[in-house]
């Protein structure tokens, strides 16, 4: 048998497991300022979810990762000293034929880039309108 056909393999492997192992020892860089998954009826008070952050002056754009129970709408709002955005998102499915099925892709549409002008606490409210079965997580992250 030639060698070359027996080392080639090998090598290769080395390079993959080393590979592999680098880039598991690697902790990526998050720009997420905020991030909740609202899939719990006891998170919210009164049907509404609040919380707190921390946020460095800058601009931000929301990521919605819903599904087609996800609540149909969501009023989000962020207030601070020098801040205050208020934005209604519409959950709209688009629909995929691939000629042997169909299939929805979902995402919120609205404004979801905001500027937070200094560096401050944030407060975030989320109102999904009476659906707080609906599962979706809503992330807030520099850009």
């Amino acid at each position: 048998m030639n060698k070359k056909l027996v080392i080639i393999p090998i090598v290769i492997g080395v390079i993959v497991f080393a590979a592999i192992s680098a880039y598991s020892g690697t902790t990526p860089v998050s720009n997420e300022v905020f991030h909740e998954t609202l899939a719990d009826p006891k998170l919210y008070q009164e049907g509404i979810y609040s919380n707190t952050f921390f946020a460095k002056d800058g601009t931000y754009s929301f990521r919605f990762v819903p599904n087609g129970d996800s609540p149909k709408s969501l009023e989000i709002s962020l207030r601070g000293q020098n801040l205050d955005f208020n934005e209604k998102f519409e959950l709209q499915g688009t629909v995929h034929d691939t000629g042997i099925s169909e299939y929805y892709t979902w995402d919120y549409q609205g404004t979801k880039t905001v500027t937070i002008p200094e560096s401050q606490e944030v407060q975030i409210t989320i109102n999904p309108k009476g659906n707080v079965m609906g599962p979706v997580s809503v992330y807030l992250e520099e850009n």
